[in-house]
């Protein structure tokens, strides 16, 4: 065998493995806390009188600083690595928490909203799937994103259900104060990283970092737009999912725990749906799976929300949209290398996000209006159904082929 072309077990390097590992560690700690979050809803509206549209509408500001923030750290870390930008996160992550905890709207506001968000940002998908790009030999990078982003879900499924206990034996306040200290040990696994952006297999004359030349690029590809756009519904589901399921639920009379346990089968089932996402994405093409995925997750919606809500109904919904949740990270990252490479990943992925996040903002907030206004959420679940229906039309229509000299040689 050529020196070149080298078997897929001598790519798993033991640096690979190792930033594999802490990738998965503080991607499970960040997304565990993100989606976490909402059942401190009930909590802080009994105890401060913030009212559900605050909340929601702070969760909101989250998804937007986010999403506003994803693009400047992917390219912080295209340019330096991701140890930095890792390390500031989790600073930013208990400080955001820490204020959360202090009970006022400012507060919520500022820490839960724009510090969380900017967090969020650092320490989730946009900056450790570059990571991670950037280091794995092409012929394995799809298999080692896909496995991070099935073993980074399965921290909702311990901190979940974790901080629903805390919160039925502490007050609401302490049980943030142990989020915060979980966010900080986040510190502790970005040494890990590499500290400087280089690509494996690139040449010398290629691995050179440029997010403005490679964003420029990219909004000149109609499948790049078209995928953006998709990317809207993804935000405005989930994000409406993750803030507002505890409210739905005690809304239909079903226990708190219940919430908790739908949120950890998101994240066990996530798990799953990640890992078989990126084998299907390989086999018949990472577009279809994207559209198949948009599809699927709003049929589950439908049925969920028109159909009578029970515990099962609500743990089926649970295991059905963490199957379909962040199984959209394969084939989108897998999309952006395959047309754009990977050395601008970060910034990429980050400008892609953010129309994510704009539906993200909608979903969190709009949710919690319409349910202050009319009394119930029937008017967001329509919202969700039409918005998804549309994604899954726009997303079929990409052209995802790579134009001449976008693509880095590796």
């Amino acid at each position: 065998m050529s020196a070149n072309r080298s078997t897929p077990a001598k790519l798993w390097t033991p640096l690979l493995i190792t930033v594999l590992v802490a990738a998965s560690l503080v991607l499970s700690t960040s997304m565990g806390i993100r989606q976490s979050l909402g059942l401190f809803l009930n909590p802080m509206v009994q105890g401060t009188g913030i009212s559900v549209a605050t909340f929601g509408l702070a969760m909101a500001v989250q998804n937007l600083a986010w999403g506003f923030g994803q693009p400047v750290m992917g390219a912080l870390a295209d340019r330096f690595g991701g140890k930095v930008v890792v390390i500031v996160g989790a600073v930013l992550f208990a400080l955001g928490l820490w204020l959360m905890s202090l009970g006022t709207t400012v507060a919520l506001f500022a820490g839960g909203g724009l510090l969380v968000g900017l967090a969020v940002a650092a320490t989730s998908h946009g900056v450790l799937v570059g990571v991670l790009s950037r280091i794995a030999a092409p012929g394995i990078r799809a298999m080692a994103v896909s496995t991070l982003a099935a073993a980074g879900s399965l921290g909702t499924f311990v901190i979940a259900p974790g901080t629903q206990g805390l919160l039925d034996a502490l007050s609401w306040e302490t049980s943030l104060m142990v989020l915060t200290t979980l966010a900080g040990a986040m510190v502790l696994l970005a040494v890990f990283f590499k500290n400087d952006g280089t690509t494996v297999g690139a040449t010398p004359n290629t691995n050179k970092p440029n997010a403005i030349k490679a964003i420029r690029e990219a909004v000149r590809h109609p499948g790049y737009v078209v995928m953006s756009v998709a990317f809207f519904a993804c935000g405005f589901q989930l994000i409406f999912v993750a803030t507002h399921l505890p409210n739905f639920i005690a809304f239909c009379g079903l226990p708190a725990t219940l919430s908790a346990n739908a949120i950890a089968m998101i994240g066990i089932f996530n798990a799953i749906g990640t890992l078989v996402a990126g084998k299907m994405g390989e086999r018949y093409g990472h577009k279809m799976i994207l559209a198949l995925i948009y599809v699927f997750r709003t049929i589950a919606i439908a049925c969920y929300a028109f159909l009578p809500v029970t515990v099962e109904s609500t743990l089926m919904f649970g295991a059905a949209m963490g199957f379909l949740w962040l199984s959209v990270i394969p084939p989108v990252s897998a999309l952006i290398n395959s047309m754009f490479g990977a050395t601008n990943f970060g910034a990429l992925f980050g400008v892609m996000f953010l129309s994510h996040q704009i539906g993200a903002f909608l979903g969190a907030y709009l949710g919690g209006l319409s349910f202050d206004l009319s009394g119930d959420y029937t008017i967001a679940w329509w919202s969700l159904i039409v918005v998804g229906a549309l994604a899954t039309l726009i997303q079929l229509s990409m052209d995802d082929r790579a134009r001449p000299g976008t693509v880095p040689a590796e």
